[in-house]
């Protein structure tokens, strides 16, 4: 390894780290998330290249601590510890639930709405809508788009007259 990564791989890992960890307090307590979201993700991205050449510059160390228990127990709990928020969103009593940003869900909630509901939404009454559409007022825009392997959103952009 060359000695200017093997000298700045740990202290690159260490402010990193330092920087995802500040970021990812302030995302957990919703403090400033505009400020801290990206920075967050695309650091800790970065943070992979320095972790990659630390781990290569200790591999021999490394190898050392899987051959004993805290690091078996250690890597177990850590997937357990994923495992719990991945298998609730993953298992879901809600089928097709997406998880996400809320306005996704009222998006979701407008599409799956009947063009009665939804078109006043969007500037229109559920008839104009239909009509535009060429469908009935009971109809949500997700039945219509997928009537016609569209999607609900190209609809919509069509309902409220804006190019696709």
């Amino acid at each position: 390894m060359p000695a200017i990564l093997n000298r700045y791989a740990t202290p690159f890992i260490t402010g990193l780290f330092l920087v995802s960890l500040i970021s990812g307090i302030a995302l957990f307590f919703h403090w400033g998330s505009a400020w801290f979201h990206g920075m967050h993700e695309w650091l800790s991205m970065v943070l992979i290249v320095p972790f990659a050449l630390h781990i290569w510059k200790n591999w021999r160390p490394m190898t050392n601590y899987f051959k004993r228990a805290p690091m078996g127990l250690a890597l177990a709990l850590s997937v357990v510890a994923a495992l719990a928020f991945v298998l609730p969103a993953a298992t879901s009593s809600q089928s097709g639930a997406r998880g996400g940003p809320p306005q996704f869900a009222i998006a979701q909630a407008l599409f799956d709405a009947p063009l009665s509901e939804a078109a006043p939404v969007l500037g229109l009454s559920g008839t104009d809508a239909a009509a535009k559409l060429d469908a009935d007022v009971t109809q949500s825009l997700t039945e219509i788009a997928s009537a016609r392997e569209s999607s609900a959103a190209t609809l919509a952009q069509q309902l409220m007259g804006q190019p696709q």
